[in-house]
């Protein structure tokens, strides 16, 4: 099951888990008033899962590919892992599926605080458009994941600062909803 929590703002390896001290799990709700969703799936079997074929259809998820990340599979893979790490939004929702391995999404919370959230094997998370957000490998070092699109995918990452794209506005609009 995933676990959530508030992150330290320690500058050592961004791959450790980055607890405060004490720990602050945050909940699978409180991750959902962000406009964050989790499933849990059966990752031994996704080419034949009823239940990711069910999910494709219900929210078109016409396209997907398969990502290995790690040094011995991913061509640049040092210049990639920078660039995953970058705080950035994207245009459409981002869609992973951990088909093994594992590793760390951060978000960012109404009040501008990181929220590490630990991905595993099985665990399929969906990140609003517009949320800001980060990626990175735990101290496995080694990730394949699943990514899903509506339609063509789009790779476009746009770093922070991007407040001013109609989908950033429009997450904004979506958490001052939920606050009320």
């Amino acid at each position: 099951m995933v676990e959530a929590w508030y992150m330290d703002d320690s500058p050592e390896d961004q791959r450790a888990p980055h607890r405060l001290r004490p720990n602050r799990p945050v909940s699978l709700e409180q991750l959902r008033r962000l406009g964050v969703a989790y499933r849990r799936l059966d990752a031994d079997n996704y080419e034949t899962d009823p239940c990711l074929k069910e999910i494709r259809r219900a929210e078109n998820y016409s396209w997907m590919d398969i990502i290995t990340i790690h040094k011995d599979k991913l061509p640049n893979y040092e210049e990639k892992i920078k660039t995953f790490y970058e705080e950035h939004l994207h245009l459409d929702d981002e869609i992973r599926y951990v088909l093994d391995g594992s590793g760390y999404f951060d978000v960012r919370d109404k009040d501008d605080k990181w929220i590490r959230i630990s991905m595993e094997k099985g665990d399929m998370i969906t990140l609003p458009a517009g949320i800001y957000h980060r990626f990175t490998l735990d101290e496995n070092n080694y990730v394949k994941a699943m990514r899903l699109f509506v339609g063509e995918p789009v790779w476009t990452a746009y770093n922070r600062p991007a407040d001013d794209f109609p989908a950033r506005k429009q997450y904004m609009k979506f958490l001052t909803e939920e606050a009320q």
